[in-house]
């Protein structure tokens, strides 16, 4: 992803959902960011740019062990 778009997608979490929230460049990949809150990796964002209609795709797996 392009840094005006983390930019954007950070500002937009940080909004919505907690302002702990920070979106990061994923190394070596150009489609998604990853999330954190704090220090800690709470998921993925993809970018999706399927027939010409951008959306993005927030993925975090949550295990038993956390709940």
């Amino acid at each position: 992803m392009k840094p005006d778009e983390i930019k954007k997608l950070d500002a937009y979490l940080k909004r919505t959902l907690n302002p702990a929230i920070a979106v990061k460049a994923r190394p070596r990949k150009n489609d998604s960011a990853e999330v954190y809150v704090g220090d800690e990796f709470i998921g993925v964002i993809f970018r999706d740019d399927e027939d010409g209609d951008l959306s993005y795709n927030f993925s975090m797996a949550i295990l038993s062990e956390d709940l």
